[in-house]
């Protein structure tokens, strides 16, 4: 098995914020992160896809397919945009990483096989450089 990765960045902001808990309560939990006035990052996204090389072209994925697939469906729709407020696909869910992430592969899923027929590996979401995660769809 052969595994390939495409990292595309984006900038955004967000919010950690329940509705369902005091202001005191979201300070107490999420800090500075649910600052009323939002904070954002500059984010790095790693899809890696897994597969056999094709014996045509002896790629598992044409990247450069792969990188338009993830802007097109993803980038765009994130980049320079409020993950709490822009974003339909975060709509009604609490804007971290992980569920951020987890949308990502949905999306991945599902629009992946229009372009190859490797399979989604993982998604590293770093949020900073020292602060990321890790999704391999379990």
């Amino acid at each position: 098995m052969i595994y390939v990765s495409r990292q595309e960045h984006f900038n955004a902001a967000h919010k950690l914020y329940n509705p369902a808990w005091s202001e005191e309560r979201n300070k107490e939990v999420f800090g500075p992160c649910s600052n009323t006035n939002w904070h954002g990052h500059n984010f790095d996204l790693i899809v890696t896809v897994k597969g056999m090389p094709s014996p045509d072209t002896g790629f598992v994925v044409d990247l450069k397919a792969l990188s338009s697939l993830i802007r097109e469906h993803i980038i765009a729709q994130v980049d320079h945009k409020n993950l709490n407020l822009d974003v339909p696909f975060m709509s009604g869910k609490l804007a971290s990483t992980e569920n951020l992430v987890l949308a990502f592969w949905e999306i991945l899923q599902r629009e992946l096989p229009r372009i190859t027929t490797a399979q989604l590996h993982c998604l590293k979401l770093y949020e900073t450089p020292r602060n990321f995660v890790e999704y391999y769809g379990e």
